[in-house]
């Protein structure tokens, strides 16, 4: 997991130890970083903006130069952390369980979220997992299938719901999608159930035609949260895709999947910062407890790891 990265911050500390922290020595090895960053699918204007807070941070180091190579590495690797932090900032994640709790607490509506994604992200098992999630920390949840489109969307969401012990509001295949979730709302509103999480169909960020139903979706359900579900291993394209999610229904959080088989991480790093909305989990795994919630020092810990 983010062995790439890893790599290519390793190799900054070491270049850098050897030399003095002038704005001409650290030329060269920050060039080198940018361009390992963008090799591990760092999209280029954040490998910029890491390479530039690194180097304003090096600058300002007052370390000793004799005899003092691992106070340097030391000194280099601490800076890197710090701008690395700093970077991930605007990812800082919100509390779901707390989210729940407030709105819950002074209203009788259930807490909604809207999940979108383009095909073959694991938007669904997210879903799921989430469901778990909720209700082992004391929520009601129900499901509302509004993926009508693929073929296997009701079954499949179906048979996560019985694993993880909820319920699902399904119509059949080719029904409104929109009419699925108000439905899902107004049971869920009537049963006093928590939350109501809408699987919506996967869909390319440039069909035009599955926007606008997601847009119904979104404006019918009013939901508190509309979450981007992406995959880790699709680098660059989970940031462009994120981007035009929200250019279309606008999204307040990021669920990355598959994390756990991404070798590279500039995904998580690249929509962390570019995106500019919290990441609430990180999917790391098959099982329903593969889900960790997201904070910026677990990143940069596996990043920071073994350098």
């Amino acid at each position: 997991m983010f062995n790439k990265i890893r790599q290519a911050l390793t190799t900054l500390v070491s270049e850098i130890s050897t030399k003095e922290l002038s704005d001409k020595e650290l030329e060269e090895p920050l060039w080198n970083l940018q361009l390992s960053l963008i090799e591990s699918d760092v999209a280029v204007p954040v490998a910029e903006a890491l390479s530039d807070a690194v180097k304003q941070k090096l600058l300002g180091l007052k370390v000793k130069r004799f005899g003092a190579k691992e106070e340097v590495a030391e000194a280099v690797r601490k800076a890197v952390r710090e701008a690395l932090l700093e970077l991930l900032e605007k990812a800082s994640p919100i509390n779901l369980l707390e989210k729940v709790k407030a709105k819950r607490s002074s209203s009788k509506d259930p807490f909604v979220i809207v999940f979108v994604g383009v095909n073959g992200t694991g938007k669904t098992t997210t879903i799921a997992k989430i469901a778990k999630y909720l209700s082992d920390n004391g929520f009601t949840v129900l499901l509302a299938c509004s993926d009508t489109f693929r073929a296997g969307a009701l079954e499949q969401l179906e048979m996560h719901a019985k694993r993880v012990g909820v319920k699902v509001i399904k119509h059949r295949y080719g029904a409104d999608p929109a009419a699925v979730a108000y439905d899902a709302i107004a049971s869920a509103r009537a049963r006093g159930i928590d939350v109501v999480l809408v699987d919506t169909a996967g869909r390319m960020q440039t069909d035009r035609g599955l926007m606008d139903e997601l847009r119904k979706i979104v404006r019918v359900s009013q939901p508190d949260l509309v979450v981007f579900v992406g995959d880790a291993l699709a680098g660059n394209d989970a940031l462009e895709q994120a981007k035009k999610f929200e250019e279309a229904v606008g999204i307040d959080a990021v669920v990355l999947t598959k994390v756990d088989a991404d070798a590279r991480g500039g995904a998580a790093v690249s929509i962390a910062h570019a995106i500019g909305k919290p990441i609430i989990f990180l999917g790391c795994g098959q099982r329903y407890e593969d889900l960790i919630p997201f904070t910026r020092e677990w990143l940069v810990d596996r990043i920071m790891g073994g350098s």
